[in-house]
């Protein structure tokens, strides 16, 4: 079941088959996930399964929300976006990483536009987040264009380097 549709994509709860098994094992393992991201320590099919179950699935169970896959309309999948909530945030963080294949197609905003209006319309939320490395000024622009804006500097628990904490405040009426 499809959670989200827009004109180019569908987004769904990743599972652990095969499929999601091995296309969430090469998204994490590319290089600018690595870079901006992080390393996983996903290296087998059998991590994959577990980083699903861990990390995703788990915050669907306790947040009714999280990373989805986001898939072509043919079901060609191209890469995650979602809603998470992180250690070290008092509000829920917008996610998102996409495949080197599909960037700069518009995908990643098509995406995280209707993540953000899901958000925002039926779970009812008046603040969402992002962070992101300071050096990744794509994804920089594209919060922009989402509506977020730089709040400041950041060191969520457990690591040492200073991230960039991005907002967007529903307006009072």
């Amino acid at each position: 079941m499809y959670l989200i549709q827009t004109p180019r994509l569908r987004l769904r709860e990743l599972t652990d088959s095969d499929s999601d098994a091995a296309f969430t094992l090469a998204l994490v393992n590319d290089p600018s996930f690595h870079q901006f991201i992080g390393d996983r320590g996903v290296r087998t099919l059998e991590n994959a399964r577990s980083y699903i179950e861990q990390g995703p699935r788990a915050m669907y169970r306790t947040h009714g929300f999280g990373m989805y896959r986001v898939e072509l309309q043919d079901g060609t999948p191209v890469g995650q976006c979602g809603l998470i909530r992180r250690d070290g945030l008092d509000d829920v963080d917008i996610g998102f990483a996409f495949l080197p294949t599909y960037r700069g197609c518009g995908y990643a905003f098509e995406a995280a536009s209707a993540v953000m209006d899901w958000g925002k319309q039926i779970l009812c939320l008046e603040r969402i987040v992002a962070i992101v490395s300071p050096e990744n000024q794509d994804s920089i622009r594209l919060l922009e264009k989402l509506g977020l804006r730089y709040e400041r500097d950041i060191t969520l628990p457990g690591d040492d380097k200073p991230i960039l904490l991005m907002g967007w405040q529903a307006q009072e009426d």
